[in-house]
């Protein structure tokens, strides 16, 4: 491992969502949710570099607005709702090569968890880099639906997704307490070193660490529930936004 490795945090802000339209740019406590990926970005120190990678002028104009780069816009075959994260990521590194901009190091933070905090990045960027022999760091946090108590159905017969036990009990007859701990991604954030994109022609390679979020550290965007139950805790105090120093963003893209 490089004595102090370089870090580019990169941010996706595609165009077209269709849940919640124009998710990525939508304003919540007075900024776009991709406001405050770029402030907690910034404000933690981590990065030597904060791009954002988008397929929209008008986005771009937003990200410049709040002091991220967009040296380029994505390829419209790599911006559509099945493109792969890889695809964008393997384009926007080798562009960056191409033009003489060589990171050790990538993060990916995207705009629908606008509860990341600038110490969410520092505790993540730290454990990354104490840790030997991984490819990645993924966040997580513990389910809230164990898989244990999933069904597939067949002919109207339910056969259960993780036919497991722990004694005599299946896991789908036993409380959750009594399970054993299992955890899902969220969106908070990702670490890899580049050599994984280029070498094993993935994101995050074979060997990856967990980074437990915290709280609503993890809290994601997805549907405009999520949205209204997100606006919720910010009007009670329960949730808080990265601060954000710029004025709020007035363009083409309002």
């Amino acid at each position: 491992m490089p004595a102090k490795p370089t870090v580019i945090g990169m941010i996706p802000a595609r165009s077209g969502s269709k849940r919640i339209k124009d998710k990525n740019v939508r304003r919540l406590g007075g900024h776009p949710v991709l406001g405050y990926a770029i402030a907690a970005a910034q404000a933690s120190g981590v990065f030597d570099s904060i791009l954002v990678s988008t397929d929209s002028e008008q986005y771009a104009a937003m990200a410049r607005h709040y002091g991220a780069e967009v040296p380029f816009l994505r390829p419209a075959d790599l911006a559509t709702a099945t493109s792969p994260d890889f695809e964008w990521i393997d384009d926007t590194l080798s562009r960056l090569r191409g033009a003489g901009q060589r990171y050790d190091c990538f993060s990916i933070l995207r705009p629908s968890s606008p509860l990341r905090q600038a110490d969410t990045i520092r505790r993540a960027w730290a454990a990354f880099c104490g840790e030997t022999g991984v490819d990645s760091l993924r966040a997580v946090e513990k389910c809230r639906q164990h898989p244990g108590k999933m069904w597939v159905l067949r002919d109207n017969r339910m056969l259960p997704l993780m036919p497991l036990t722990i004694g005599p009990q299946p896991w789908h007859s036993m409380q959750y307490a009594s399970l054993p701990e299992v955890y899902v991604q969220n969106a908070s954030l990702e670490i890899a070193w580049c050599r994984v994109v280029f070498e094993q022609r993935t994101i995050a390679g074979t060997t990856i660490m967990p980074f437990i979020t915290e709280g609503l550290e993890g809290f994601d965007l997805n549907d405009p529930e999520d949205w209204w139950h997100l606006e919720h805790l910010l009007s009670t105090g329960e949730a808080k936004l990265p601060a954000i120093a710029a004025a709020p963003f007035r363009g083409a893209a309002e």
